[in-house]
């Protein structure tokens, strides 16, 4: 049987209130995920997708329960260890594109690799937004940039890293129908030209069908929605 990349276990998350009350957000989370599996997780606006999404990768700590990824527990790691993990594993892309402003595309798409020190980050990047379409735009700043283009860039910086992870969260909310459409094209066809697991939060039902399995998170709990494939 393959290997999980990331497997939860009771996994709960909750804040106090300004009462003082413990408010839940999370509850008796069970989750694995396996390598090179496709996974929407649908729900409600604040139902908690971005909190599970947090604990996942490791940005923030649950209540109860773990969460194991490349077979390691989170909980038992370092701050730093934790970091170095994410950098590993795991890719982003989000709502908000969350591109550095003062880089260039090219920058922005290598300044990942280039962290670690890989050499050839320059080449790679250059590769990557060339398959996203933006071949012409090496040397654009963010601003100067449509949403959808900004979107294409943060689509190849995440897979510089060759992750074993993407999340994705919300990856077409900030675009129109069209663009948010070739969007996904691009992002799902890299995801299986890598052989990448990617985890998808959406609230949109057509772009979870994309995706090999959905499950939906309500009151706390994560459970079948669908069958995608």
């Amino acid at each position: 049987m393959t290997q999980a990349v990331i497997e939860v276990r009771q996994l709960a998350k909750a804040v106090t209130s300004a009462d003082g009350s413990a408010l839940p957000i999370l509850s008796g989370v069970e989750l694995a995920v396996k390598a090179g599996e496709t996974l929407a997780i649908m729900g409600a606006s604040g139902s908690g997708k971005s909190t599970l999404l947090g604990l996942l990768a490791g940005l923030d700590q649950p209540s109860q329960g773990t969460v194991a990824l490349a077979g390691k527990d989170m909980a038992s790691l370092s701050e730093d260890q934790r970091a170095a993990l994410r950098a590993d594993q795991l890719g982003f892309v989000f709502q908000q594109f969350l591109l550095i402003p003062s880089l260039s595309a090219l920058e922005n798409v290598m300044m990942p690799a280039e962290l670690r020190g890989d050499k050839d980050a320059r080449a790679r990047a250059k590769d990557l937004l060339e398959r996203v379409g933006l071949g012409q735009r090496l040397g654009h700043f963010p601003a100067q940039l449509s949403g959808g283009e900004q979107q294409r860039v943060a689509i190849a910086r995440a897979f510089i890293t060759n992750p074993a992870l993407l999340f994705a969260d919300e990856p077409t909310g900030n675009l129109d129908t069209h663009t948010g459409s070739h969007v996904a094209d691009l992002l799902f066809a890299l995801n299986r030209d890598f052989g990448t697991t990617l985890i998808l939060v959406t609230h949109d039902p057509v772009l979870a069908r994309r995706c090999q399995r959905v499950l939906s998170l309500k009151d706390g709990k994560l459970e079948a929605l669908d069958d995608a494939a």
